[in-house]
């Protein structure tokens, strides 16, 4: 029992690993997949895969349909034409009666022009030149060869490239060779032509009710999205109204009613922040003045210095509501703002360097006043820890980066999530000497943020740390 059962096992093993590849290319993995290469070529534009809906069945529906056209009426139309070219020549052949001369052509010739419209041209004691070789797609060759076999049964040359709109064929007869002149309308129909014309001109007639079909469809969800955009970068949304069609319009409605519950949500945190900050401002400072009255032993200092920390701790909450304040975007050069800075934060602590780009490169709606408070929280952060700062303000695509760089002993790796977090201080890792309330970061990167931006912390190529504030344009 237990052989047989070791027997079994491979067995199941090598069919299961059989049919892996079939599951395997069933579900798309491990292989090609045709999917994705198809997605390469597709529009990325909800306008380009709209359109592309409306115009793929078109397409295919006018392509069906001229090939059905050109498989039924062409075939049968030059088939009747070559037949009834190829059965007048054989008509003329018999009843032109050996010895053939000039007179007897002429006078054929004479009333073939005016029954069937062929002229006869009599070439006596001459031979057929070589016959061009037929291509595969010329159908109308194709076609008068299988008609000429089958009625007239001679040699025969045929030249269809005459620049007077004429049809040269040879035949070849015992005593010579008998020159056929004929109009090309007896071999090609101009329906075909029209059609096709008449196909092409619709077609562009309907793709071009699309296109301006799809973009009057479009443009509500574009500004819908340029009014999410505007407000994701905390700019005001003026004018945006739903439009369009009615999952447009359900869309539009849903964005705003989350705007207004998100800036109320804002409001109600920061007006609650403001004034809890404002009411503990009172009682501190009637425990400072208790304080101060007791005298100075050691307990007292100690309490001084506890009311001392929460009143700095009352100024930072103050600070982050400001931040959050309801200050207005205005262009303005973020270049500029930053040189305002950088001058103020120069009157005292370390040098500080600052390099700018050309004039007007940096300018964009921002809340000056929020801003430069970010700004300077940064730099006065660097000029705590470091003994040099360097400021760079550049244009890089569609944004606009501000580094600051100093030579401090910078913020571990593992601890920089943790510096963006309220109340949270690095001293022991940067300078224990050095105190704060641990919102600094927190503020800059809230008003960053708050302009569509982010705040993030490298290492400096200085030695210290580098913040990257990026702002988008």
């Amino acid at each position: 029992m237990a052989d047989a059962t070791r027997t079994d096992r491979p067995a199941f093993t090598g069919a299961a690993r059989a049919r892996r590849p079939e599951a395997d290319a069933a579900t798309g993995r491990g292989g090609f997949k045709l999917d994705r290469w198809i997605k390469q070529f597709l529009p990325k534009t909800l306008f380009g895969r709209a359109l592309l809906i409306i115009v793929t069945p078109l397409v295919l529906m006018q392509a069906i349909s001229a090939y059905v056209f050109y498989d039924r009426h062409w075939d049968i139309m030059t088939r009747r034409l070559v037949h009834s070219l190829a059965g007048d020549i054989a008509f003329l052949i018999e009843e032109l009666r050996p010895p053939i001369t000039a007179e007897a052509v002429a006078e054929l010739s004479e009333r073939a022009v005016r029954h069937f419209d062929v002229e006869l041209i009599w070439r006596p004691g001459e031979i057929l030149p070589n016959r061009a070789p037929l291509t595969l797609f010329d159908d109308t060759r194709i076609a008068m060869q299988d008609a000429m076999r089958t009625k007239v049964r001679r040699p025969y040359v045929m030249d269809t490239d005459l620049t007077d709109r004429q049809i040269e064929i040879q035949v070849q007869l015992p005593d010579g060779v008998l020159q056929v002149m004929a109009h090309k309308k007896r071999l090609f129909s101009s329906t075909t032509y029209i059609f096709l014309l008449w196909m092409v001109g619709s077609s562009l007639v309907l793709f071009a009710i699309a296109i301006v079909f799809m973009r009057n469809q479009i443009r509500p969800i574009r500004r819908l999205a340029v009014a999410a955009r505007a407000f994701g970068l905390g700019r005001d949304v003026t004018g945006f109204k739903p439009e369009g069609a009615t999952e447009v319009r359900q869309a539009a409605n849903s964005f705003l009613q989350m705007k207004d519950r998100i800036n109320r949500q804002l409001t109600q945190r920061t007006e609650m922040l403001a004034g809890v900050s404002h009411d503990l401002r009172t009682p501190l400072t009637r425990m400072k003045l208790q304080l101060a009255m007791l005298g100075s032993a050691a307990e007292i200092a100690e309490l001084q210095a506890d009311v001392g920390e929460m009143e700095k701790m009352v100024e930072g909450y103050l600070a982050f509501v400001r931040g959050e304040g309801t200050e207005k975007p205005v262009d303005s050069d973020v270049a500029e703002l930053v040189a305002d800075v950088v001058q103020s934060e120069r009157r005292d602590g370390p040098p500080i360097g600052y390099e700018r780009p050309d004039a007007g490169s940096a300018a964009l709606p921002v809340r000056p006043n929020a801003l430069k408070r970010a700004i300077a929280n940064l730099l006065q952060n660097a000029k705590r820890y470091g003994q040099r700062v360097w400021v760079t303000v550049t244009r890089s695509g569609d944004q606009v980066e501000i580094v600051i760089d100093d030579d401090g002993p910078g913020i571990p790796e593992a601890k920089r999530a943790d510096a963006f977090q309220p109340f949270v201080r690095l001293e022991p890792s940067r300078n224990p000497a050095t105190g704060g309330t641990g919102l600094g970061l927190t503020i800059a990167r809230d008003i960053v943020r708050g302009h569509g931006g982010d705040l993030t912390l490298e290492d400096s190529p200085r030695g210290g740390l580098r913040a990257v504030l990026k702002l988008p344009v």
